[in-house]
């Protein structure tokens, strides 16, 4: 299956030099190009899209801001001229960060860290998630091992890898935190920290710092505190 991407930059040569870098590669396909993050955000509203190439500094709206503003993220591959967002870009889990000048070289390192994950991820019953009996499929040990939703304390990042945790076994797989959040239902799962995701119906007892899930406290991050409180304080309301 190919990898739909968009392309969003306010400088036309870049936009051409990565669209020509796509066209070189058979696994990715060009759905839709645009020079701002507005116009970016209309499309992803009604196209499909695994992977945007991402610049930052645009008029009216950041690359940064618009990454903000979406629920469930494509995978997002950040392009700038800029070295001074490196740090928050990879907060916000982006897959990379390419400098501009973008070499043909440099572009294929990155979007093989995607083509990774997509043959190296999680494979799901999608049409039985919300179920009870749900479960996912993660590669592990060169094995595809079978891990029920019920049975998920939590997960954690580990650089490029995550570590499933539930109470009988850990699984730790070559994926990405964030492709996982965008699999699981999110009705069951939160992301607490850029490092967690927790099951909701795990949580034994939570405050503004930190969620306690049996045997282990997880930190909550800065930039997810106020989203999960509002979420946790509306489900435990008395």
């Amino acid at each position: 299956m190919k990898i739909r991407c968009l392309i969003v930059d306010d400088e036309p040569l870049a936009i051409e030099i990565i669209e020509s870098y796509v066209n070189r590669l058979d696994h990715l396909e060009l759905v839709a190009k645009c020079s701002n993050a507005l116009k970016a955000f209309e499309i992803l509203q009604k196209e499909p899209v695994d992977l945007i190439f991402l610049d930052i500094q645009m008029p009216k709206l950041t690359g940064i801001d618009l990454i903000k503003t979406l629920k469930q993220p494509p995978k997002v591959i950040l392009t700038t001229a800029y070295r001074d967002y490196a740090l928050e870009g990879f907060e916000l889990d982006v897959v990379d960060y390419l400098l501009k000048p973008i070499s043909f070289e440099r572009f294929l390192k990155a979007v093989s860290r995607v083509s990774n994950q997509h043959e190296n991820g999680a494979a799901s019953d999608s049409s039985n998630i919300n179920s009870e009996d749900a479960y996912i499929y993660l590669k592990a040990d060169k094995k595809m091992v079978k891990v029920h939703l019920k049975d998920i304390l939590y997960i954690e990042s580990l650089k490029d890898y995550v570590r499933v945790k539930t109470a009988e076994k850990d699984v730790i797989t070559h994926q990405k935190i964030s492709y996982l959040e965008e699999k699981l239902p999110e009705e069951c799962f939160l992301r607490i920290h850029r490092s967690f995701i927790v099951s909701m119906k795990k949580i034994e007892t939570y405050s503004a710092s930190a969620i306690e899930v049996p045997g282990k406290e997880l930190p909550i991050g800065r930039l997810y505190k106020d989203q999960v409180l509002e979420i946790l304080n509306s489900k435990h309301q008395i």
